[in-house]
């Protein structure tokens, strides 16, 4: 087959006009005359090598197609890296495989310059693979990784949210590689993060399961936080003076409020402001709540619990419900709304069903009133073994609490009535007393 096709070859070689030019000067895909016929026969060549993965034999008639007829078609764009890394790999001489290595960029280059327009994949696509092909080889040189960065910025620029997950991995790690060494600043740095992860958060909405985008955000958020750059500092002083200009721009809002969540950066001023704004938007439970944080710190608790009602309202997930119902819980207890802080307590509870927290603070309401309960000293007294009733029940629920709990059961248990005042009211150790006033539940009778 093969001595059939050189025969064939040789015969057009014949009648060819003895005028010649190759397609590199021509620009044509061939070029003309015994030069296109040339190009013709190595191009069959090479093909037919590399479809036998006679990758040596392939590597020469490849080369020549390359420099003498770079149009002929892209196929020798897709197949020359992987024939110049054959190559590479094994050559022994460091000088020559930095001749490979050079090469193998031009491939990169060449096919920007001859099928840039191609639209599987374009200039900004291209550039990223080259830049992979450079980290890849020369992942310790940060003059290449410089020029790989540069290289990875515009191609996820051009390709926007059709950017690939290997050029977006290696965008973050390039990033993340010269924040540490100083070759560019945190705000750089968080920027780039907060460019790849909404790509990654479009993919993976847009098609469920992406794995490899999965990957891009899970080690795009562990790079973020080894960093350091995540300050809240840093991220006021790069994103305050920008938020005017943004702040009507939602996605710019919830990048920003998820840098700031991130950080746990809930005493950011930035922070309730990107909230407000965001909220005017588009309403969330997330930005209902950084409202509500920002009139609790300016003191205007009504505002501060309608928002945490607002995000009670808007929340889909129960636990974050019962976080809200909480804090709305612990506002009521510090301006001694009791019974609103016992509702807004058990509610929360309901919401979170493991969670100790909202019994503990129903026990402290019930002693912080125990004085306004009843007509005399003994019902006052009677008061804690409902305190105590509910800090029992807090690490029943929740061992995490225990501690805590067995602390407050420690502190309160010395107020209970003594043996003499219990018999004095006629009760017996052990039976149900109800107590009384807005608490109006039972309890059991306890001796000090």
């Amino acid at each position: 087959m093969k001595a059939l096709r050189l025969l064939a070859i040789g015969l057009i070689i014949s009648i060819a006009s003895a005028t010649a030019q190759k397609g590199v000067v021509t620009g044509t895909q061939y070029g003309s005359g015994e030069d296109s016929i040339r190009c013709i026969k190595n191009l069959s060549l090479y093909n037919e090598d590399f479809k036998n993965k006679n990758f040596d034999e392939a590597f020469n008639s490849w080369l020549l197609v390359l420099n003498e007829c770079p149009l002929a078609n892209r196929n020798i764009y897709l197949d020359g890296p992987v024939l110049v890394k054959y190559k590479m790999d094994r050559a022994t001489d460091a000088a020559k495989k930095e001749e490979y290595y050079q090469l193998l960029l031009r491939v990169y280059d060449m096919r920007i310059q001859y099928f840039g327009n191609d639209r599987r994949a374009p200039t900004a696509q291209v550039k990223g693979m080259k830049a992979i092909e450079m980290l890849n080889y020369k992942r310790d040189d940060i003059s290449v990784i410089k020029e790989a960065y540069k290289l990875l910025d515009e191609s996820v620029k051009g390709m926007g949210r059709q950017s690939r997950a290997d050029i977006l991995l290696s965008f973050m790690q390039a990033s993340f590689n010269l924040y540490k060494s100083s070759d560019i600043n945190a705000a750089a740095f968080i920027k780039d993060y907060t460019v790849v992860t909404d790509i990654a958060d479009f993919q993976i909405k847009d098609k469920a399961g992406n794995q490899h985008m999965e990957q891009v955000k899970t080690v795009s958020e562990q790079l973020f936080v080894q960093s350091g750059a995540a300050s809240c500092k840093n991220i006021e002083e790069i994103f305050a003076p920008q938020l005017e200009e943004n702040k009507f721009d939602l996605a710019w809002l919830k990048r920003i409020s998820n840098l700031l969540a991130r950080g746990q950066c809930d005493e950011a001023e930035l922070l309730y402001k990107v909230s407000e704004y965001q909220h005017n938007i588009e309403p969330s439970a997330s930005s209902a709540y950084g409202l509500a944080r920002m009139y609790l710190k300016s003191g205007d608790t009504q505002r501060a619990l309608s928002y945490y009602q607002e995000a009670v309202d808007l929340a889909d997930d129960q636990d974050q419900k019962g976080t809200y119902l909480y804090h709305m819980a612990m506002i009521h207890l510090s301006q001694s709304n009791f019974q609103a802080a016992r509702t807004l307590a058990i509610r929360a509870a309901d919401a979170k069903p493991n969670w100790g927290a909202p019994f503990i603070l129903i026990g402290k309401a019930y002693a912080s009133s125990a004085n306004s309960v009843g007509t005399n000293e003994f019902e006052k007294k009677a008061v804690y073994w409902a305190v105590v009733d509910k800090f029992m029940r807090a690490k029943s629920v929740d061992p995490s609490i225990a501690d805590e709990a067995n602390e407050q059961i420690r502190l309160y248990t010395p107020h209970f009535p003594p043996k003499t005042e219990i018999f004095f009211q006629g009760l017996t150790i052990g039976e149900t007393y109800l107590v009384g006033g807005w608490i109006n539940e039972r309890t059991t009778v306890r001796e000090r």
